[in-house]
């Protein structure tokens, strides 16, 4: 983040380099630089000046520094794209201003640079699409242009602040409105993002960006059946789209119609057979419903469409049960060397690297490449472990046993929601997986109602503003609780089958047991526990589609976990027999035990099924898929143990977890 105390001589910098004076505005930099030596903009800045100096040697080692410190700023890769064209290196021009767009499409500088590359190449289909979004960048006010930069830079707050003033001077603007949604999604203000692209497809019935983006957000919002509506809407304005019918086949495939999202994706395919898009779609389908070899046929085709595809091979490895092959591993280590390697690509490809290695002994070559790889993700991320710990003791802190005295007998009385939580990697699909097994249990999904709500309950506020939950929880009334726990009821009511029980699966909802428990008294909780190391190198190993941002360091993920079992331990203390803990290696150890103990606790029948639970049919969607799927076994209890030479910083983190 830009130290707020250098603003001023970064306007004062911006000034000079307006006028001119490029040697006084590096030397206004230098001291900002030496203070501060990662600082984005004044980096930037100094790349500038010196290119405009004719030094473009110096203004690419600037560059370098940059991207290190901020692998995905998307205006550094169009200063390099500006450099190398200054020296008539048009081949590492083109490479660099296409990663300028893939980390911020709003660069219409480089979308012009690039369609001159392409058409100086004779690419002219290629140097039209790029010259299209570039005309339609320009088209668009400067003040949503600097909104969309905003974004991409990370900087939501700001670009919120300016999207709504544009919008106060322009309540109908359909791409502010879909900008500001786009915000709101990012900072999970979903209801209000929501309500925005409703309100778009309202106003502009025909307008397909904003359709294209309420399915997304209906999907992420889990309500697959109105984005399913919206979807079919999306493909019958232009049929044929190949687009548009991917989208459509993602929503199929959502509400559970595999087979008619699998025709779609092959009908698209059978026009546009490169699309990698729809072949990593299509993979992700099969993987599903358990269709593996189909699954990674899929995914060895989108990788041969594309060699640096970094998901397609990640994706392979997140089966868990593929390995990979010697041209498959060399191929991967020869992409993630390129230099025009974009930064997706490269993490996914380190991850992946870090799994073939692995799964061939190479221990220490596995270890480097699982580092390197969570370094990437982490600088992208800019994970604050500070404010985590924070949030965490604000619960200790609000949420105490005199709370919940107060409000005993609050809240919606239903007993239809058994909440799985913990950390990622601890076995909770397992215990999902034996729960979905009885007859009486739907199992659902990780679903977000819960989180959604204690960001409602935060409210709207700056970064710096202290938090308004979970101390607001003192201030709400039992009929605001008896209907928040009536709404969660209702609106998850859409994932069940019919079941008078459905599991919850949301690990982080571990963050939030004393709202559960004042909204739905009677919910049952289970926290799905695994020895520390174990569970915590689990964690760094696995590169997640979203959210759990701790993982991607030692230190941190050791950190989160070590603040997990504090908080764990308050609400055994303040709600005494409110959570059961179900240990994942006596789960191993002693199935038919551990099996009865949780049906026990769930007021649940023994049935043989819970104990067959690999027969039992149903689509799986994290992590461990194909692992639950088979019958239990203990080779994965110790697998940590291989890389016990370089886990110091982990060890170092939990310090009294490991005991």
């Amino acid at each position: 983040m830009e130290n707020e105390s250098h603003e001023a001589e970064l306007k004062r910098a911006k000034t000079l380099m307006g006028a001119g004076r490029l040697k006084d505005a590096l030397a206004v930099l230098a001291p900002v630089l030496k203070d501060e030596p990662d600082n984005t903009d004044a980096l930037y800045l100094e790349a500038v000046c010196y290119r405009y100096l004719g030094n473009v040697k110096a203004a690419l080692q600037t560059l370098g520094k940059l991207h290190a410190s901020s692998p995905d700023y998307g205006r550094a890769f169009q200063e390099e794209g500006h450099c190398h064209r200054a020296v008539n290196d048009a081949d590492a021009a083109l490479t660099a201003y296409l990663k300028a767009v893939e980390a911020n499409p709003a660069l219409h500088a480089s979308w012009d640079a690039i369609a001159e590359l392409w058409r100086g190449r004779g690419e002219g289909q290629k140097a039209e699409a790029a010259r299209a979004q570039a005309a339609f960048l320009k088209s668009q006010p400067p003040e949503l242009l600097a909104v969309q930069s905003l974004v991409h830079e990370g900087k939501l707050l700001k670009a919120e602040q300016l999207c709504r003033h544009f919008l106060q001077e322009n309540p109908h603007h359909i791409e502010a409105m879909r900008l500001l949604a786009d915000i709101g999604s990012r900072l999970y203000v979903l209801d209000d993002a929501e309500f925005l692209l409703e309100s778009c497809v309202v106003l502009e019935p025909n307008n397909r960006h904003a359709r294209f983006d309420y399915v997304g957000l209906l999907s992420k919002r889990q309500k697959y059946e109105k984005a399913l509506t919206e979807a079919t809407k999306l493909r019958h304005s232009d049929p044929g789209n190949p687009v548009f019918e991917t989208v459509y086949a993602n929503q199929c495939l959502a509400v559970g119609r595999f087979d008619d999202a699998l025709a779609v994706y092959d009908d698209v395919l059978k026009r546009t057979p490169d699309a990698t898009g729809v072949l990593m779609a299509r993979g992700h389908a099969l993987k599903t419903v358990g269709r593996q070899d189909d699954a990674i046929t899929s995914y060895r085709a989108a990788y041969g469409v594309r060699p640096d595809l970094g998901d397609a091979f990640w994706s392979l490895a997140n089966l868990k049960t593929y390995r990979f092959t010697d041209e498959e591993m060399k191929g991967m280590e020869q992409e993630v060397a390129k230099a025009e390697t974009a930064l997706s690509d490269r993490i996914h490809l380190c991850f992946a690297l870090g799994k073939g290695h692995e799964d061939r002994g190479n221990f220490e070559r596995s270890f480097s490449y699982y580092e390197q790889g969570n370094s990437l993700k982490k600088n992208q991320i800019r994970y604050d472990a500070g404010r985590m710990d924070k949030e965490l003791s604000l619960q200790m802190e609000q949420c105490t046993k005199d709370l919940f005295q107060r409000r005993s007998g609050s809240g919606h009385q239903s007993a239809d929601p058994i909440f799985i939580v913990g950390l990622p990697r601890a076995g909770s699909t397992l215990l999902e997986q034996i729960l979905a097994s009885h007859s009486m249990v739907d199992g659902t999904l990780e679903l977000p109602n819960i989180l959604a709500l204690a960001h409602r309950l935060n409210g709207r506020r700056m970064v710096s503003e202290e938090a308004r939950y979970p101390a607001v929880l003192h201030n709400l009334g039992d009929e605001e609780l008896a209907a928040y726990g009536a709404a969660y009821i209702e609106d998850t009511q859409i994932y069940r089958k019919g079941a008078p029980f459905f599991t919850d699966k949301m690990p982080n909802n571990f963050r939030h047991i004393g709202l559960i428990h004042m909204i739905l008294p009677n919910a049952k909780i289970i926290d799905a526990r695994r020895n520390p190391l174990a569970c915590c190198f689990s964690g760094y190993k696995q590169l997640f589609a979203e959210g759990q941002e701790f993982t991607y360091g030692l230190d941190e993920i050791g950190r989160y976990y070590r603040g997990y079992v504090d908080l764990m331990d308050h609400w055994d203390r303040v709600l005494p027999g409110k959570v059961l803990r179900v240990m994942y290696e006596d789960v191993v150890h002693d199935l038919e035990t551990e099996v009865r103990r949780i049906l026990d606790f769930c007021g649940l029948p023994f049935e043989d099924s819970c104990i067959n639970f690999h027969k039992t049919e149903r689509s799986v969607r994290t992590a461990s898929s194909e692992q639950v799927r088979q019958p239990i076994n203990k080779s994965g209890l110790e697998q940590w143990r291989n890389f016990e030479p370089w886990l110091d910083p982990l060890k170092q983190a939990l310090g009294p977890v490991l005991g």
